[in-house]
């Protein structure tokens, strides 16, 4: 004891007050340094060797920006919450401070980076900050390893959201982890059968699902902020009624059916590799956005009318083939798709050949002595880059050359399809992205079951035989019209066997 309350200060007491605050203050400079240098520690080395040994960890620095910014907000969120339930201690005394850690939202940061980059950035993510919320919160092992296993699990549980209580989902299995630390912490301290135990278990249960209400309102603010393109936006996207997927049904008919059939495709064959169906099939609807412009310039659309390609060069034809591309990519940046959808859109045709105006153009050139430059005839690329790229790519031109099928039996489709994979495989086409035989053999099984869905036999329905034998003879059903209504009446009971003579006259026969 220095000086009590009350008591006269001496200058000897003062000088040794100050000295202890003194060395307080020298203490927290060292202490500050020392956290400094952890925190630079934790961040660099697992950074460095996750770049060099974890293959899909590769952050932009618009991705490093996030990752900084969600941290700083995370840790200010987080002592908030460390100084408010020191307060609450002394409001609500029989509730211990450490069960309100329970509560915390210590997973809503790497359920978030999980469900906008990748569960490699989100695993990495969660061992460098689990050590730093436990030196904060008193230098508590118990807090890092609630932090590290509700991170993990929340994250792996919005791997795919394929709907939108996906993220609650996730919320639930986080409050059943946390559940089960919760009781194995209070055994661990010899504490299980205290009243203290059911209130950890109370809010620990009630953190998985605030995690998710974090998550929630958080998500739509990273969106429109950093415009990343999520699972929850692709879930919105996937809506046909889109404005610009209802352009292209009306101007270009033909092309938006064949990118509703690309996309069941393509889903069917992510989920047969494990890539994501859902970016996959939405990315299948837009990739042909850019022949809105020209509709007419290609033959889905076309139908039994004028080829317009008859009256232009095969350099020409082949230009404005290649320019929707092009125009794909500005309209998807009009519409704010996002960079996935846009990056897709460009590599869905990579830099395969426009074969059939390369052909023409060769024919051509023999009796005009010209030479025909292989180059102007190839999509400007880039080579599909990822899984989706390349299923796109795939399925694309699948769904093309299956409808030039007479017979399309399932070995004609099975042997077509073969024959497609195959090309493009030895064009190089799937060179830089990371499909392997065995995904192609998985790819090629998929697309012939959806293949054999669509073109299924039919038995062949009857027709009826209108036979004209004179007056005395059945009318065609077109005189029908003429006959007086008592004479209708008449044969209303023959009408009831013959209901097919009514669909003729509907046009439905």
């Amino acid at each position: 004891m220095i000086v009590r309350v009350g008591e006269r200060v001496t200058q000897e007491q003062a000088t040794k007050l100050d000295s202890i605050f003194e060395s307080r203050g020298i203490e927290r400079f060292f202490m500050g340094v020392g956290v400094l240098g952890l925190v630079l520690v934790l961040f660099y080395f697992p950074y460095r060797f996750a770049r060099k040994n974890i293959r899909k960890f590769s952050p932009s620095n618009k991705d490093i920006l996030l990752l900084t910014l969600m941290t700083i907000g995370n840790f200010v969120v987080l002592k908030i919450a460390f100084i408010v339930s020191t307060a609450m201690g002394s409001l609500l005394p029989f509730i211990d401070t450490a069960v309100y850690y329970y509560f915390f939202p210590f997973a809503a940061s790497a359920i978030i980076v999980r469900i906008i980059l990748n569960s490699e950035v989100a695993l990495v993510y969660c061992a460098v900050c689990a050590p730093l919320l436990g030196i904060m919160f008193n230098s508590s092992l118990q807090v890092v390893i609630y932090a590290l296993l509700g991170g993990i699990v929340g994250a792996h549980g919005v791997r795919q959201c394929k709907e939108r209580n996906a993220i609650y989902v996730a919320g639930l299995k986080v409050s059943v982890v946390n559940v089960a630390m919760a009781i194995s912490f209070q055994f661990f301290s010899d504490s299980a059968f205290t009243i203290q135990t059911a209130y950890c278990v109370v809010f620990a249960g009630l953190g998985g699902i605030f995690n998710a209400v974090c998550v929630t309102g958080t998500i739509p603010l990273i969106e429109a902020l950093f415009h990343y393109t999520t699972d929850i936006k692709l879930l919105e996207l996937a809506n046909l009624n889109t404005p610009i997927l209802r352009e292209l049904m009306v101007r270009a008919p033909g092309t938006y059916h064949h990118s509703v059939v690309v996309g069941n495709l393509v889903e069917a064959g992510a989920e047969a590799i494990n890539a994501n169906p859902l970016l996959a099939r939405v990315a299948a609807y837009y990739h042909d956005v850019g022949k809105i412009s020209k509709p007419l310039y290609f033959i889905e659309n076309v139908g039994g009318g004028e080829n317009r390609h008859d009256k232009l060069s095969p350099n020409m034809s082949a230009l404005i083939l290649i320019s929707h591309v092009k125009e794909g990519v500005e309209l998807a940046r009009e519409s704010r798709l996002g960079q996935p959808i846009i990056d897709i859109i460009r590599q869905s045709h990579g830099t395969s050949l426009i074969t059939f105006f390369y052909q023409k153009a060769k024919g051509l050139a023999v009796t005009d002595l010209q030479a025909v430059d292989e180059r102007d005839f190839r999509y400007p690329g880039p080579k599909p880059q990822t899984r989706e790229a390349g299923l796109v790519l795939l399925a694309d031109c699948v769904e093309a050359a299956s409808r030039t099928l007479s017979d399309p039996t399932p070995a004609r489709i099975q042997g077509m399809v073969q024959k497609i994979i195959n090309n493009i495989f030895i064009d190089g086409q799937l060179d830089e992205c990371e499909l392997t035989l065995k995904n192609l053999h998985e790819i090629a099984k998929s697309f012939n079951r959806i293949l054999a869905g669509i073109y299924h036999q039919r038995i062949d329905y009857p027709e009826p035989a209108y036979k004209e034998k004179g007056s005395g003879g059945k009318k065609s059903i077109e005189d029908s019209d003429s006959e007086p209504a008592k004479a209708l009446a008449d044969r209303s009971e023959e009408a009831k066997k013959s209901g097919g003579d009514d669909l003729k006259r509907l046009g439905m026969s």
